[in-house]
C-alpha cells in the first residue's frame, strides 16, 4: 500500500489533551467521501463511517450527524464554507476523496480541517486494491488520533482471542483473529485441540499460545500469514501463560515441575530452557516490562496472591499490590507507566491499573467476572473479557480506557475469552 502526504503540515491550535482525566469529547465532522462512479462514492460513505466510528470509540471525540450539516462538500480541492461548521459546533472536519485509477488500484485521500483556525492540518492519500478500503479507513483513523492527540492511534490493529461455541460445559475453543472494531473475523484453529492465552508476538507475525494435545500442555508458535505452526516445548505438568520477551527472542511462561509453579524463560533460538524464579510459593502470569529490564508476575509468596515486581534476571522481587482482595494477571503497559491487572474482591472482579511501584492504583471496571486485560498499543484502552451468569451465560469482550469512563462492548460472532491486542500493523 502506497502512502503520500498532500499538501504542506499546518500547525492549527486545535488539540485535544488527553492527560486530563475527564475528557469533553471533541466535535468532529466527518463526511462522507466523494468519488467519480457510484463504486467509488460507495466505498466512500464506507470510509467516512469506519473512520467515525473508530474516533467515536475512543472517547475524544464526537461525530457530528450528518443532517445536522449546512454546507454539502462537492469538491475536496475547494476549502470548506468554515462558518457553515462553526454553526452546527463542529471544531474540526475531515472531507476525502475515493478514485479507482486506470490501474485498478484504489486511491483514497483526505484532508482534516480545523474550523476555526481555517486552515488545513493534514493531508494524506493512499494507494491500495479497493478490497483493502477498510485497512486505509483504519490508519487515517490513526492519522486523526495523531494529529489531534499527539499520540500514536490504535485503529490499524487487530485483536487475537479465543472464540468460544457449543453448550456451556462443553465448549469448544478456537483461535480467532479480528480487527479491532470486530470485523473481518476468521478462525485459526480447528477446535479439535483446546487452547489457551493467545499472545502476539513484537514482530506482529506470530502468536504464542497454549493448547492440549493428548491432555499434555503444549506451547506453541504459529505464523498468522501463512498457518504454520511449530511446537516451542511439549511439557511435563501444567504450563501456563506465555508470553513474548520485547525483542521477541524469548518466551517467559509459568511451568508447575515438582508439585509447584515457577517461572521460565525459554530463548527461541536455542531451546534452551532458564528458571527464572525458585520459591516454594506458585509463581506465575509474567509479563515484561517493555525495555524487558523487569518482570511483574503474580505470586502467593506472602501469603496472599499479590503482584510482585523483580529484575529480569529473578532477583529483587518486590511485592507492589497492598489492597484489600486477591491480585493477578498484571500485564505492563506498553508506555511502561502502568501495569494492568485483575482484582477478585467480595465476588466481584475487578480491573485496574496501578504504577510499577504500587502507586496510584484505580479501578477502571467490576463485575460478576472480568479478566484477561490486554493494552492497546499505545496504553491508552485497555480489552478484557466478561463472563456472564447463568446456563445460557458465556464470556465476550470489552474495551474501557484510563479514565474508566468509557466502557464499550467488542462485537465479536460467538462467545469471546481471553483478548491479546496486536502492535500497530503499520
Amino acid at each position: 500500500m502506497g502512502l503520500a502526504f498532500s499538501g504542506p503540515q499546518a500547525h492549527a491550535a486545535l488539540q485535544i489533551d488527553i492527560t486530563q482525566g475527564n475528557i469533553d469529547p471533541l466535535p468532529i465532522a466527518v463526511v462522507d467521501f466523494l468519488g467519480p462512479g457510484s463504486q467509488e462514492r460507495q466505498i466512500g460513505v464506507d470510509v467516512a463511517k469506519v473512520i467515525g466510528a473508530d474516533l467515536e470509540r475512543s472517547g475524544l471525540f464526537r461525530p457530528l450527524p450528518s443532517a445536522s450539516y449546512i454546507e454539502r462538500i462537492q469538491d475536496v480541492n475547494v476549502q470548506p464554507r468554515f462558518g457553515d461548521w462553526r454553526v452546527i459546533s463542529a471544531q474540526a472536519l475531515v472531507t476525502g476523496q475515493t478514485v479507482v485509477e486506470p490501474d485498478g488500484r484504489l486511491k483514497v485521500e483526505f484532508r482534516l480541517w480545523d474550523i476555526y483556525a481555517e486552515q488545513q492540518i493534514t493531508g494524506l492519500q493512499f494507494y491500495t486494491t479497493p478490497e483493502n478500503w477498510r485497512r486505509v479507513a483504519h490508519i487515517i483513523a490513526d492519522a486523526i488520533y495523531e494529529r489531534l492527540t499527539g499520540e500514536k492511534g490504535y485503529f490499524d490493529t487487530r485483536i487475537v482471542h479465543v472464540s468460544e461455541s457449543g453448550p456451556k460445559g462443553q465448549r469448544v475453543k478456537r483461535l480467532a483473529i479480528m480487527d479491532q472494531d470486530g470485523h473481518n473475523p476468521r478462525m485459526l484453529t480447528n477446535g479439535a485441540d483446546l487452547v489457551l492465552t493467545p499472545r502476539f508476538s513484537p514482530s506482529n507475525q506470530e502468536i504464542t499460545y497454549l493448547s492440549y494435545y493428548g491432555n499434555r500442555p503444549r506451547v506453541y508458535l504459529l505464523d498468522i500469514e501463512t498457518g504454520q505452526q511449530e511446537v516451542v516445548g511439549d511439557f511435563p505438568g501444567m504450563t501456563f501463560a506465555p508470553r513474548f520477551s520485547p525483542d521477541g527472542q524469548k518466551i517467559i511462561m509459568s511451568l508447575q515441575r515438582g508439585g509447584n509453579a515457577d517461572i521460565y524463560e525459554m530463548d527461541l533460538r536455542s531451546r534452551e530452557t532458564r528458571r527464572v524464579t525458585n520459591t516454594a510459593a506458585i509463581d506465575t502470569a509474567p509479563s515484561y516490562s517493555p525495555d524487558g529490564r523487569y518482570i511483574t508476575f503474580e505470586s502467593d509468596r506472602g501469603g496472599s496472591q499479590q503482584i510482585y515486581v523483580m529484575n529480569a534476571d529473578g532477583s529483587g522481587a518486590q511485592r507492589i499490590s497492598f489492597g484489600t482482595g486477591r491480585y493477578a494477571t498484571p500485564v505492563w503497559s506498553p508506555r511502561g507507566d502502568l501495569i494492568a491487572f485483575t482484582k477478585m474482591i467480595k465476588g466481584r472482579f475487578v480491573i485496574g491499573i496501578m504504577r510499577p511501584d504500587g502507586t496510584g492504583e484505580r479501578v477502571l471496571t467490576e463485575g460478576y467476572h472480568n479478566e484477561g486485560p490486554t493494552w492497546s498499543p499505545n496504553g491508552r484502552v485497555l480489552m478484557f473479557f466478561r463472563e456472564t451468569r447463568g446456563e445460557n451465560g458465556g464470556p465476550s469482550l470489552w474495551s474501557v480506557d484510563l479514565t474508566g469512563y468509557n466502557e464499550r462492548p467488542v462485537y465479536t460472532p460467538a462467545f469471546a475469552s481471553d483478548p491479546a491486542w496486536s502492535p500497530r500493523l503499520n
